[in-house]
């Protein structure tokens, strides 16, 4: 019994890795396409969405699964809660990159300047999403910790942009498309914050107490 249970809760952290480097991917091809212009890789895009969709329920299921049939105590019992948890922050992050895929396509933004530095918020999130599913994977909680710190790189970057819409709206000779690259900042700031709650799913799996 135990066998078969330790051989579940492998294929559970191997699924949270795999649904994690898919939302790596889709947020890395957003980007790509907010500044090419790639058609065919904002589709590709909403596609790895829907791929994290189904990892989500397989996840549920599999945590679901192990709750009621093997009845874990103490660590492997935080780590299920926290995978059934975190696993959320992970399908809303590939929601909002399909999100902006979705902008590109509505919208026909053709390829963006970066006047609001999307590249470098894309970066800082893309990397805590990294750093927060390896946390949560690997039990560190030194890695946690600086991806909750780093909540305010991507908060201090949104800042900035929004003072630059606030100074240049009136400039802009198309406010309607700096609107639309401000809410990609946002989309950009809420998915460092749902990286940050993975982070903190990580402290409880090793601490017990979620991180604040």
């Amino acid at each position: 019994m135990r066998t078969r249970f330790d051989r579940e809760l492998a294929h559970l952290q191997e699924a949270m890795e795999e649904i994690g480097q898919l939302c790596k991917d889709t947020i890395s091809e957003s980007t790509d396409t907010l500044f090419t212009g790639n058609y065919h890789e904002a589709e590709d895009t909403i596609n790895l969405h829907h791929r994290i969709h189904k990892c989500e329920r397989d996840i549920e299921d599999t945590c679901l699964r192990l709750l009621m049939e093997q009845q874990p105590v103490a660590t492997d019992l935080r780590v299920i809660s926290a995978s059934l948890k975190a696993v959320y922050d992970l399908e809303r992050i590939g929601e909002i990159a399909a999100d902006i895929a979705e902008l590109v396509l509505n919208e026909h933004l053709s390829i963006a300047n970066d006047m609001l530095n999307l590249k470098s918020m894309s970066q800082i999130a893309t990397g805590m999403v990294n750093d927060a599913v390896t946390a949560l994977a690997g039990k560190n909680e030194d890695l946690a910790k600086a991806v909750i710190a780093r909540e305010d790189q991507v908060d201090e970057s949104f800042d900035k942009a929004k003072a630059f819409l606030i100074d240049n709206f009136s400039k802009e000779g198309n406010p309607e498309y700096l609107i639309n690259m401000m809410m990609v900042a946002k989309y950009f700031e809420k998915i460092g914050d749902h990286a940050v709650n993975i982070a903190k799913w990580s402290l409880f799996v090793t601490t017990g107490k979620a991180g604040k």
